[in-house]
């Protein structure tokens, strides 16, 4: 199984976290985010990674060379941040089949592998973990609207006016059909390419979405005091086990 690690951005908002390195080698708990990321993605059985990476991408490449654990790594590279959509492009020639999606910047711990068992099971054309969040937050998300069955019938990204509270998290899965979506997605309104919107040009085609809500929790390091949040969380944890 692949995985498309996207670890491009600048992380102008962490400043001064990343004033001297890209936004995925920011440590948490002693740790790079990126690297907690290829752990969560080797425990979940994924066997080579595509790393889209673009700022101060030399960095990364230097510290982890061709593999990690024992995992080969492929380097693709964004040469302009338009989105998300534009950045998964990147991996394109290197993706064989149906693949994992993962943000370089979430912190997981989080039934990850359930949305992959969804996508394969149900032959799905993809598979997102979402989660519910308060009713006045959901408009700084991509947005979720379901039926009953689970699958995800639109998707917004930033909506005014959302009409859930179900929102995308930082891990998907997809088959090979995304990238069509993504070369047919049109700048939004910010000028980027935007993932929520490949994702609904998917839904329009006849093609299936399921959404798998979040069993644990996850933090979006955007600020340095989600750093602090996801340390407290770390701490917490090991406190509970010992």
């Amino acid at each position: 199984m692949q995985a498309v690690i996207l670890a491009a951005g600048k992380g102008t908002r962490l400043r001064p976290l990343t004033d001297d390195k890209p936004k995925v080698l920011v440590e948490v708990d002693g740790k790079p985010l990126v690297e907690d990321v290829f752990d969560n993605l080797v425990d979940i059985g994924v066997d080579e990674f595509v790393v889209v990476v673009g700022y101060r991408k030399e960095q990364v490449i230097e510290r982890y060379d061709d593999e990690y654990r024992g995992v080969p790594i492929t380097y693709a590279h964004q040469r302009e941040q338009l989105g998300l959509a534009h950045a998964l492009l990147q991996a394109e020639p290197h993706v064989d089949d149906d693949f994992v999606l993962m943000l370089g910047d979430n912190v997981f711990r989080a039934n990850l592998g359930d949305v992959v068992r969804r996508q394969q099971e149900e032959r799905a054309d993809a598979a997102f973990l979402v989660e519910e969040v308060p009713m006045a937050e959901a408009s700084r998300y991509g947005v979720c609207d379901t039926n009953e069955y689970g699958e995800i019938v639109e998707l917004m990204e930033k909506p005014d006016d959302p009409p859930s509270n179900l929102v995308m998290t930082g891990f998907y899965s997809f088959t090979p059909a995304i990238f069509h979506a993504c070369h047919l997605v049109q700048p939004s309104d910010r000028g980027e390419y935007e993932l929520p919107d490949a994702g609904d040009l998917l839904i329009q085609s006849g093609r299936t979405i399921d959404a798998i809500r979040m069993d644990g929790w996850r933090v979006d390091v955007g600020f340095p005091e989600d750093r602090d949040e996801v340390e407290r969380r770390l701490d917490e944890a090991e406190a509970a086990e010992q």
